[in-house]
């Protein structure tokens, strides 16, 4: 009786405890499960967690910094439908100041002396007994001299302003005379896109900053002083003079061979043929390969992925007036940061006479922040491309080592073409399409 009694209490005690373990069990599947505890500065971090950033400065993020509608204009290239000579008709190129105010009085001045005086001291003599008051919104501290014989009040101000280097406004409802030593001017520009860009380039080129450039009406703001006026006024007049402008379409690769062997450029001749390579020039680091049009952006990858692996880094264009600089930036129209986008491609050319031949005679420079990689001095033929190669990637490592393979090299593409400007009564019949062959070649010719 007693063993009975004594199983079943066992029995009981061993029923409890299973209620008691389902119900711990029931309740441990109630409770979330984390694979991880992260603990990060005394914070516990998991997958429910709200991150924690540190905060950042005021500063324009840098994808907005990158924002810019030029961009896709500089740095799209259409192989497909690239014309090597284009005509275009001449249109003026206008500059006009901004925030000139209102008329002045229509006033005489004769006989009037000053010398040695300030601009605004100038004036206010000028204007002693007129109800004119003058402002002095800019320094400006340097002196002038003169005589005006006769003429009328805006004529003489004008004059005067000119005289110091300082721009005038005239607040009609105050009656005031703003001074200051800046100024804001439009350009009203053509509609061809790449005189813009040409233009565009020679104004970064003068260090002409905070351009506002509106694409639709094809306006350009911009403000400095009077130097910075001369400088943008001798640049539309020298544009507007010009019979030819230069443009360079440009790929730029990184070249990976597929062994351990550098790529074997002499198999560029058995491929294309004696014919397609008509010059090659030496340059310090690098060479360039002066080449037919049957040696284009789609050939020459099919070549060189015969021996390696080929990654295009940039695409563009840049514009210059005939005899101009200019330089195409890579890391601006570049894919993604590389090593390579410190790298700067400059040149300089001239279309006309060459020896009693029409040529392109260019002086391509290759730039880094460490100054000049190499240089090549380039003749060639309207249609002739221009390939630079053997310009090691191991140029651009800034580091003691490094895992890219010591024959990967850089290999630049240029197509360079002709941009003519004639008279719009004189543009050739039909010029609304491209000329090609002959008749593009003796439409040229008969300008030179």
């Amino acid at each position: 009786m007693n063993k009975y009694r004594q199983l079943c209490g066992f029995l009981v005690l061993v029923v409890v405890a299973g209620m008691v373990a389902g119900c711990a069990q029931r309740k441990q599947e109630d409770v979330p499960q984390f694979d991880t505890v992260n603990v990060v500065e005394n914070f516990v971090i998991d997958e429910n967690s709200v991150p924690i950033f540190p905060k950042k400065a005021a500063l324009t993020t840098d994808t907005a910094q990158r924002f810019s509608i030029e961009l896709p204009k500089r740095c799209t290239v259409n192989w497909d439908n690239q014309t090597v000579v284009s005509v275009v008709p001449e249109e003026p190129i206008e500059m006009v100041r901004l925030g000139v105010g209102d008329p002045l009085p229509d006033l005489q001045v004769t006989d009037y002396e000053f010398s040695r005086l300030t601009v605004k001291e100038t004036l206010d003599k000028l204007l002693e007994g007129v109800d004119i008051s003058v402002i002095e919104d800019g320094e400006l501290n340097q002196t002038v001299s003169g005589t005006i014989s006769a003429g009328n009040l805006a004529d003489s101000v004008e004059l005067i302003s000119k005289m110091g280097q300082a721009y005038y406004s005239y607040d009609a409802v105050n009656a005031e005379i703003h001074l200051d030593n800046r100024a804001k001017w439009m350009i009203k520009m053509p509609k061809n896109e790449s005189i813009i860009m040409a233009l565009l380039d020679a104004m970064h080129g003068a260090d002409v900053r905070n351009l506002l450039v509106n694409w639709q009406d094809k306006t350009l703001v911009f403000e400095g002083n009077y130097q910075t006026e001369r400088e943008v006024a001798k640049m539309i007049a020298d544009i507007a003079s010009k019979k030819y402008m230069i443009a360079w379409d440009i790929d730029v690769y990184r070249v990976y061979p597929r062994t351990d062997n550098p790529i074997i450029w002499m198999n560029l001749l058995p491929a294309f043929g004696d014919n397609n390579i008509k010059m090659s020039i030496p340059g310090v680091v690098g060479r360039a390969l002066v080449v037919s049009p049957e040696i284009n952006t789609k050939t020459l990858q099919e070549f060189l992925s015969q021996q390696s692996n080929v990654v295009l880094i940039s695409q563009g264009t840049f514009v210059i007036p005939n005899g101009w600089q200019s330089r195409f930036d890579i890391g601006q129209c570049s894919k993604e940061d590389r090593l390579e986008t410190d790298l700067v491609i400059g040149a300089t050319g001239t279309y006309g006479d060459y020896g009693g031949k029409n040529k392109i005679d260019a002086k391509i420079v290759l730039r880094t922040s460490n100054g000049e990689l190499s240089s090549f001095n380039i003749p060639s033929d309207v249609g002739d491309n221009y390939v630079i190669i053997g310009i090691p990637t191991h140029s651009f490592v800034t580091t003691p080592e490094t895992l890219i393979s010591p024959f990967a090299e850089l290999v630049v593409f240029m197509s360079p073409r002709i941009i003519s400007i004639v008279e719009a009564d004189k543009l050739p019949a039909g010029a609304d399409m491209p000329l090609v062959g002959d008749a593009l070649r003796d439409f040229l010719g008969a300008d030179i």
